[in-house]
């Protein structure tokens, strides 16, 4: 090949003289940039601690460097403290936490020995991003439903707050407990509860079961009784005051009973003694209603 041959496919072809691995490199990495997550940018310094507030409980951690220290707050699991652990560090770091509802959020730290701020409000921030902006991350709990929408269908049942059950429910000494829906969709059931509180009293929820027990049993001991947990609830509520109505939305795996069993849910009060219990049958559970087919407006 001529000298002047060999200059042409050297500018013409540049793939040709060094292999194709560079041009596959460069898609690769044009294709990951697609799949990044931009970080959010934040500032720390040594003599004052920054405080992290998430709309869920914290569930993962992982910080950068030695750079940084910090924990979760030890009586506010949505909480994370962060400070400095080297005075006037030059490097940037980073850290990176995932949320109980399924949330992934990475942070870019620098040193400033005055900060602008040394509280973020990520709760308020998340308001203002659509929900196709956030970064899901899979629960074995949840299966193959995003964090995201289990949460977006639970807020969607409780806003439009409709009654599709009129005949399970239970009520004495001023407690009506009912249950005013039941859908299903991608292998996870629905309950939307109600408690209403006719008494002047305030009603302090100590728990709330499900549990499969035999139809013979119901009445007598938790023999042959299975309690079923609960993958996610809508909201947390402790108290019902008087003369007021809390309603809550529920999340379970699928399952379906057989003739001789019944699912109870069990509402027990914080020392006293109006406990309410509701019993739903098969037939109610396989009627249960696709969310799909309620004409929802999903936001």
């Amino acid at each position: 090949m001529s000298a002047i041959l060999r200059i042409f496919v050297l500018i013409a072809f540049p793939a040709l003289s060094f292999g194709a691995m560079p041009l596959q490199d460069t898609i690769g990495k044009s294709r990951m940039m697609l799949a990044s997550i931009p970080p959010y940018r934040a500032e720390v310094t040594y003599d004052k601690t920054s405080h992290f507030l998430f709309p869920a409980p914290i569930k993962y951690v992982d910080i950068g460097s030695e750079f940084l220290s910090g924990g979760i707050a030890e009586d506010a699991g949505n909480l994370l403290r962060l400070k400095a652990a080297v005075q006037g560090f030059v490097t940037e770091t980073n850290f990176s936490v995932v949320t109980e509802d399924g949330r992934f959020y990475n942070f870019n730290v620098t040193y400033n020995s005055a900060p602008t701020t040394t509280s973020y409000d990520l709760e308020r921030l998340q308001r203002t991003l659509s929900r196709q902006e956030s970064n899901d991350v899979l629960f074995d709990e949840l299966g193959v439903m995003p964090p995201s929408l289990a949460d977006l269908l639970m807020e969607t049942i409780w806003q439009k707050n409709r009654r599709a059950i009129r005949h399970i429910g239970a009520r004495s000494y001023g407690i009506h407990f009912r249950l005013k829906g039941l859908c299903v969709q991608d292998g996870k059931y629905f309950f939307h509860t109600e408690v209403r509180n006719r008494s002047n009293v305030p009603f302090r929820i100590d728990f709330i079961n499900f549990k499969i027990a035999d139809k013979k049993l119901v009445k007598r001991t938790a023999v042959q009784q299975r309690l079923l947990k609960p993958s996610r609830m809508y909201r947390t509520i402790d108290e019902v005051p008087g003369k007021s109505t809390e309603r809550n939305v529920f999340l379970l795996d699928q399952f379906t009973l057989t003739d001789d069993k019944v699912l109870l849910i069990e509402l027990y009060e914080r020392n006293g003694g109006r406990h309410q219990v509701l019993q739903v049958e098969n037939s109610d559970l396989v009627a249960a209603r696709l969310i799909s087919n309620m004409h929802l407006k999903i936001r």
